[in-house]
């Protein structure tokens, strides 16, 4: 007879995955006293009571236990909990007790340190069960539906309506978006102006120039973007097939003027793409696809969308699928190719079997699920509420008396901030500090500035659902770490 006792760890505790289940289905009481029983001397009887399950003594209790015979192994009955099966509520309090710095939003999720980087983020636990998903065929009816509702639903979030306009989800990092661009976009010695904020812009000039193209690069200084004046002389030196924008640089936390931008390059140079690199802003800053004239976004899964990274995520007008399918020469990748891919991207969205090279069904699960929780409310409120957090932010760098790397209040994300350590402080000091309060912040990666700043995510749940408290614990625990490594706050600031 198979055992009952198969558990698994969690946070270092052992977690019953039948026994316990069965007993908290018939009596929750008793399966979280033997979490608690153990840990007894760090909390008060008033605390456990607040769960709002009764305890009876623990003698009483354990005599309700299968009993333990000779031979059957190590006892797994004793410090057991079985979180799924909880309410939200009680989950919540009762990790929080286990484990007071960590992140217990979910009864889902083992105790973690919030992570609040900018990308990946936090995730959902209606996202994360979606990746937990069984194994199912890749052309089966149920999955064909799934992805071609994902890639319907990505046009909603894009804010297209144009048919013509083509969705692509491909297995990777953002970083196949550019693959995607400059391999059937791009040909060999097209001119692309690339519009430079910081590392990912350079990187973005870096991939096309492998692909062939004639880059030139109109940087600006760290922590500021290129003028419109400035971007409007350079398509007047030269004819260019496309201009490249990082709508927010992860590496420095700057924003780029979308609508304006695209205005400027109709109007000056109506036969160049517009391409946007929107890993670090599609779903937390608006992009209006349609309305602002945008001829490519490439963005990613694991940032402000809510899902898992894994996932090259994309939008392409009838301009650009125009100008792939006029090239003169075949696309320069094989996995990359939009010959290989948009047949599969349009049979899938017609809810038609179709196969170039195996999705993952988990996590296109989990991208549905998580654009279904975007689209479940208006996207405009959904903006409103990062723009808000954002604000917050901000307002308590600076009550730190703090500076941020993008200085213009026009120039800065509002799924981030990337904020300059005081005279002092080293970012090897410091983040190991916020660790161990239970949040992760990032360190510095524009090359210049690498070690003089760090950086925190503001985005998806984190935001959207107040009741997390991450921002609340992540400001907190900046003040108390930069006291702790010997920094003072200024006098007079205040939040």
């Amino acid at each position: 007879m198979a055992s009952n006792n198969r558990t698994c760890n969690i946070n270092g505790k052992r977690y019953l995955d039948n026994t316990a289940n069965l007993l908290l289905m018939t009596n929750p009481s008793l399966v979280i006293w033997k979490c608690l029983k153990r840990k007894r001397r760090f909390l008060q009887s008033d605390a456990r009571a607040s769960l709002g399950f009764p305890f009876l003594a623990p003698r009483r209790r354990r005599s309700a236990l299968p009993a333990r015979t000779a031979g059957s192994g190590p006892d797994t009955t004793d410090d057991t909990i079985a979180t799924s099966l909880l309410p939200r509520s009680v989950s919540r309090r009762l990790l929080s007790m286990l484990s007071p710095n960590m992140s217990s939003s979910s009864s889902l999720q083992a105790p973690h340190a919030t992570l609040l980087i900018p990308g990946p983020i936090e995730f959902d636990d209606a996202v994360l069960s979606s990746m937990s998903h069984f194994s199912e065929s890749h052309v089966g009816p149920a999955f064909v539906r799934t992805f071609g509702e994902t890639l319907s639903m990505l046009r909603k979030l894009f804010q297209t309506s144009d048919p013509a306009a083509q969705p692509f989800v491909l297995s990777g990092s953002g970083t196949l978006g550019w693959d995607l661009v400059a391999a059937n976009i791009i040909e060999p010695g097209d001119e692309v102006l690339v519009l430079g904020t910081g590392y990912f812009s350079d990187g973005f000039a870096d991939c096309l120039r492998v692909y062939g193209a004639n880059v030139t690069e109109l940087r600006a200084p760290v922590g500021t973007r290129p003028k419109p004046e400035e971007v409007e002389a350079a398509l007047k030196e030269k004819k260019f097939k496309a201009v490249t924008i990082t709508h927010v640089d992860t590496s420095t936390g700057v924003l780029n003027d979308l609508p304006t931008l695209s205005e400027l390059v109709r109007r000056v140079a109506p036969e160049t793409l517009v391409i946007v690199d929107g890993v670090c802003s599609v779903a937390c800053e608006e992009i209006d696809f349609d309305a602002w004239g945008l001829d490519a976004v490439v963005t990613a899964s694991q940032k402000a969308i809510g899902c898992p990274a894994g996932l090259s995520i994309s939008m392409f007008s009838a301009r650009a699928m125009h100008a792939f399918r006029s090239r003169q020469t075949p696309p320069a990748a094989y996995f990359a190719s939009m010959a290989n891919w948009t047949p599969i991207m349009q049979n899938y969205e017609a809810f038609k079997p179709s196969y170039f090279a195996t999705p993952s069904p988990q996590l296109i699960r989990a991208l549905h699920t998580a654009l279904s929780q975007i689209m479940a409310k208006p996207l405009t409120d959904r903006f409103v509420l990062h723009l808000a957090a954002s604000n917050r932010v901000k307002r308590a760098v600076a009550a730190l008396g703090l500076k941020q790397v993008a200085a213009n209040p026009d120039e800065q994300a509002h799924g981030m901030t990337a904020i300059y350590l005081p005279e002092g402080v080293t970012a090897a000091d410091l983040l190991p500090r916020l660790a161990s309060r239970g949040v992760v912040f990032a360190g510095g990666i524009h090359k210049e500035i690498a070690s003089k700043y760090i950086r925190l995510g503001h985005m998806g749940v984190s935001v959207t659902d107040p009741d997390r408290g991450d921002l609340d614990r992540a400001i907190n625990a900046l003040e108390e770490s930069l006291a702790e490594c010997g920094y003072k706050k200024p006098e007079g600031k205040a939040e």
